[in-house]
């Protein structure tokens, strides 16, 4: 693993930074642990991946205080299981959705409240109890920062072949595609989010050539789709102009952001269990979230897929402890 130069750490501290001024600071916000692993298949050695300690190594770097955090709300760690269980052909997808319930509940009470959620996860299947909570609180879209679509479901792979893993299934999950145990939830009527009302930007395969055979079918919906060549030929200002102009032509202003860190390039985070390149460095992730929770169109963030436990030492720890806490206003 590459040591952390000076200048990804002064990257990490910015990261974000200046959205105090765009106003989140003038919003009370609350920090939600959310310490899963269950949307991750085992890790090479046949462990438990380690992205439910995420919330717990962040927090201890300070991350709660330096945002002043008006609440701290900690979700129990639910137990990983290896195996099938009964009725679905997602890893742990009933205790997904009994974890995803709860922290659903515990996003809409914060927003009910007036305050901003800042969802620590965990594994990227937290983004769908972000949403329900959403849901439920009168927000309606998604911009989802992932270096991958997430859009594996049972149209594009054998079910019967392997448990298929809800973090590489969130996008499609949201968007109503997938068994119904994380595809169905009380009191929506359709999906989580239309594919019209969803961006996903940061894709960074698409442009490989066997990506339509197994992913081609998210080219065909109403997904706007950023990958992350087109957004590094563009230039980030034209990214951020064309996501907002997306989300007030449907006339979104209570979207939910969902990042991956495996957004970012690996040869500046690679504690996640899928690195590659090309993406973003932070001072690029910065401008992009800067402009938009600046917006006035979002309602919270969750903050995915670190892993620790590829983390020797946790070097990776405080810049993306700074980082968050500079977007929120520190």
């Amino acid at each position: 693993m590459p040591s952390l130069t000076r200048r990804d750490f002064a990257l990490g501290t910015t990261c974000l930074a200046g959205l105090a001024q765009a106003g989140t600071s003038k919003r009370e916000i609350s920090v939600i642990s959310a310490p899963i692993s269950l949307g991750l298949r085992p890790g090479d050695r046949g462990q438990e991946p380690g992205t439910w300690r995420a919330p717990e190594v962040l927090l201890a770097g300070g991350l709660a205080d330096k945002v002043a955090a008006r609440q701290r709300i900690a979700l129990a760690r639910p137990t990983y299981e290896f195996g099938a269980q009964a009725g679905t052909r997602i890893r742990n997808g009933n205790t997904l959705r009994t974890f995803l319930l709860e922290l659903g509940e515990r996003v809409q009470a914060e927003l009910a409240a007036g305050r901003f959620p800042l969802v620590l996860g965990g594994d990227c299947s937290v983004l769908l109890g972000c949403l329900y909570g959403a849901r439920r609180a009168g927000g309606r879209g998604l911009v989802h920062v992932d270096g991958h679509s997430d859009f594996f479901h049972p149209g594009n792979y054998d079910t019967q072949a392997r448990l298929g893993s809800a973090a590489g299934m969130d996008l499609a999950l949201a968007t109503g595609r997938g068994e119904d145990v994380l595809a169905k939830w009380p009191g929506i009527e359709g999906p989580l989010v239309a594919d019209a009302d969803a961006v996903q930007a940061g894709e960074r395969d698409a442009e490989d050539a066997d990506y339509d055979q197994y992913y081609g079918d998210i080219k065909r919906t109403a997904i706007t789709r950023l990958t992350i060549q087109q957004i590094l030929r563009e230039g980030i200002p034209r990214t951020t102009e064309r996501i907002l102009a997306r989300l007030a032509e449907r006339g979104l202003d209570r979207a939910w952001v969902h990042v991956d860190l495996d957004v970012l390039d690996e040869k500046v985070m690679n504690a996640v269990d899928s690195p590659g390149k090309p993406g973003f460095d932070y001072a690029q992730l910065s401008t992009v979230l800067r402009a938009l929770l600046g917006s006035g169109r979002v309602i919270g963030l969750d903050a995915c897929i670190y892993d620790p436990d590829l983390d020797p030492g946790h070097r990776f720890a405080a810049p993306i402890v700074d980082c968050l806490a500079g977007a929120l206003g520190a």
